[in-house]
């Protein structure tokens, strides 16, 4: 949720994506509560516009604020110089500051009281995230019964990599706080179970399917891989609608090529932006037929504009675009369109059909939901995937997606020569598949596998969860 300014009254509005899609309907029924930083400046007071939402909709909101102080140190601190980059494989990117590290505790602290004033014995709370990796081993020490799951967005790291962290320990027994740990993918879930063998002592694991069942003195944890999803059917219906159709042939006359490749990313290093630029202009160097038929549309949505490094992130892509530009253009046609803003929905849904390849390339991440929302809204299955093997996405879509490794510049380059010339009817049908099975496991169905059927922590306390409780959500 974040704090908005319309027509001079502040309001409480829900940020768009999936994860709030799936639970809105979860919240209402359940009249759950919703907890969260608004995002606003600490000097505007969010109380009226959380009254005001409370009083109007099925489930409640409960705010934590944060002065500038603790917004530095947690949150621009400790969660994206420390966790962001070391989770994403990039160690020369962290920092390792004791008081960041302090920052982040007492912030998750206070997300924990917060739950802790409102939340009911019987509650299930759902905590989301990097921001928060020690809440429920705050609220277990308030409340030793109460039901706890945790989701982890983003990567896990391997062994040696989660080894540089001074604080691993720390966190690795704070995650087993929570009754149920959700990861992205396999590989996440067994990273956590070879961090838990090689840090914790007195740990046990067994794996089975896509669940690891952790035990230890007496209690009990769920760790599985839960691939996140999006709600296929929303973005297939809002793809099919006729403003949407009626911009496609514009887009696509707008750039004077015979197929377009679509980059859609937030400005962030760990989505090798730049790296996917050399690989076009290796792609135009190693297939001169390429030239003149094709053209990169890279969208890249402000993020973090007033950090230094994405500032400088942001001049190397400029740079790197414009030098490409220069190199390969010619009278009518140059091979990268880059944009910097926002972007309605009803425009990127039209660009997601106008584009014939979709070119994604992260160094590392978590999920990129951006993948099959390509292949949702390419309704006339005339769509091709380059994806980074490096994307949790790839795990599920590697069978009919083109998966490349986003260092090696040679392959990508072929990559995208060979989505580029593929045949119609070969392109169609692996993109028929990649719709099937976005379709099948939608956002809808990561929910029901991700919450599943609850499990008590103490082995010898079941009675208290048979009772039908509210949902709380972090």
């Amino acid at each position: 949720m974040a704090l908005e300014q319309v027509d001079g009254n502040a309001q409480m509005a829900p940020v768009s994506g999936g994860l709030v899609t799936a639970l809105t309907p979860v919240m209402n029924r359940n009249h759950g509560l919703w907890v969260g930083w608004p995002g606003c400046d600490p000097q505007v007071d969010p109380s009226r516009a959380v009254r005001d939402w409370n009083a109007s909709h099925g489930y409640k909101l409960a705010v934590v604020p944060l002065t500038p102080e603790e917004i530095a140190g947690y949150y621009q601190g400790f969660a994206n110089q420390t966790i962001w980059p070391l989770f994403h494989d990039l160690l020369g990117r962290a920092s390792f500051e004791w008081d960041h590290w302090r920052a982040y505790c007492a912030v998750n602290r206070r997300f924990a009281e917060v739950v802790d004033a409102h939340a009911d014995p019987v509650d299930h709370v759902w905590v989301h995230d990097y921001q928060l990796l020690m809440v429920g081993q705050q609220l277990r020490a308030m409340r030793p019964h109460q039901r706890l799951s945790f989701f982890l967005h983003i990567p896990f790291p391997a062994v040696d990599l989660f080894r540089r962290l001074p604080w691993k320990g720390e966190i690795l027994r704070a995650l087993l706080d929570y009754d149920r740990i959700g990861f992205q993918t396999a590989r996440d879930r067994r990273n956590f179970v070879h961090c838990l063998r090689e840090f914790v002592p007195n740990v046990e694991a067994e794996t089975t399917g896509r669940e690891a069942t952790i035990r230890g003195n007496g209690w009990r944890v769920i760790a599985g891989h839960y691939p996140i999803s999006i709600d296929f059917q929303e973005f297939h219906e809002g793809a099919s609608r006729a403003e949407v159709a009626a911009m496609v042939p514009i887009i696509r006359e707008q750039y004077r090529c015979e197929q377009l490749i679509l980059g859609v990313d937030r400005l962030d290093y760990s989505k090798g932006i730049p790296e996917r630029f050399l690989a076009l202009e290796r792609a135009l160097e190693k297939h001169p037929d390429l030239i003149g038929r094709i053209a990169l549309v890279q969208l890249v949505i402000p993020s973090r504009v007033d950090v230094p490094e994405y500032q400088k992130l942001r001049s190397l892509i400029d740079e790197s675009a414009g030098r490409i530009n220069a190199r390969f253009a010619r009278e009518g046609w140059m091979p990268i369109h880059y944009m910097f803003r926002e972007m309605d929905r009803t425009t990127l849904l039209s660009y997601y059909r106008a584009c014939e390849v979709a070119l994604l390339t992260p160094l590392r991440d978590g999920m990129n939901l951006v993948a099959k929302e390509y292949c949702a809204s390419t309704v006339d299955n005339r769509g091709a995937l380059v994806l980074s093997e490096f994307a949790g996405a790839a795990e599920e879509l590697r069978p009919h997606a083109i998966c490349v490794n986003p260092h090696d510049r040679e392959q990508t380059a072929d990559a995208i020569h060979a989505a580029c010339t593929m045949d119609p009817e070969r392109r169609q049908r692996r993109m028929m598949s990649l719709r099937a099975d976005i379709r099948r496991n939608d956002v809808h169905r990561w929910l029901r596998s991700v919450l599943g059927p609850f499990e008590p922590r103490d082995e010898q306390a079941e009675t208290f969860l048979e009772a039908d409780g509210q949902s709380a959500a972090v």
